[in-house]
C-alpha cells in the first residue's frame, strides 16, 4: 500500500506541474487583455486546483505512514538529521503553504468581476504557490533525498 501510495504521489506531481504551467501561461498571456474569462480559461485553473488538493491529501497519508523519519528519538535528533528534516518540516510545511496560497488564488479569481484581474489573481498566487511546489519537491538531482521521477 505505501509503495503504491508514494508512486502515486511522485507521479500526480506532473499533472500538478502541468496544469499550475498551463494556468500561469495563460493568465500571463491574457491578463493585459479585456476579453472574456471562457470554459478554457477556467478548466485549467480548476484541475490545478483539484489536483493539487488530491496531491495534498495522498501527502498527509503518506506523511503518517512514512519510515523516512521518525519522532522517537525527539526533534532534535530529527532536526540534525537533513533527509528527516526535509521530509519531516520543509517538504510539508512549503506544500501546505502552497495549497493554501493556491486555493486563495482560485477563491478569490472567482470573485473578480474583471477578466484581467481574474488572470492577474491567478497569475499571481498559482505562481507563487508553483514556486513553493517546484522549491519543494525532492527531485533526484538534489543529493540524498531519495526522490525519482515517477
Amino acid at each position: 500500500m505505501y509503495d503504491f501510495l508514494k508512486h502515486a504521489h511522485s507521479g500526480l506531481r506532473w499533472l500538478v506541474l502541468i496544469f499550475l504551467v498551463v494556468s500561469i501561461v495563460n493568465a500571463l498571456m491574457k491578463r493585459g487583455k479585456n476579453t472574456e474569462y471562457s470554459k478554457a480559461d477556467k478548466m485549467p485553473v480548476l484541475l490545478g486546483l483539484i489536483f493539487t488538493h488530491v496531491q495534498l491529501v495522498l501527502g498527509l497519508i503518506l506523511y503518517f505512514i512514512s519510515q523516512k523519519f521518525s519522532f522517537a528519538n525527539g526533534m532534535g535528533a530529527l532536526m540534525k538529521d537533513a533527509v528527516g528534516r526535509f521530509y519531516a518540516v520543509e517538504h510539508i510545511s512549503l506544500m501546505i503553504l502552497a495549497v493554501v496560497l493556491i486555493t486563495i488564488g482560485y477563491s478569490r479569481s472567482k470573485r473578480q468581476e474583471l477578466a484581467s484581474k481574474k488572470h492577474t489573481t491567478v497569475l499571481i498566487f498559482y505562481g507563487i504557490g508553483l514556486a513553493l511546489i517546484l522549491i519543494s519537491i525532492p527531485w533526484p538531482f538534489r543529493a540524498g533525498l531519495g526522490g525519482g521521477w515517477f
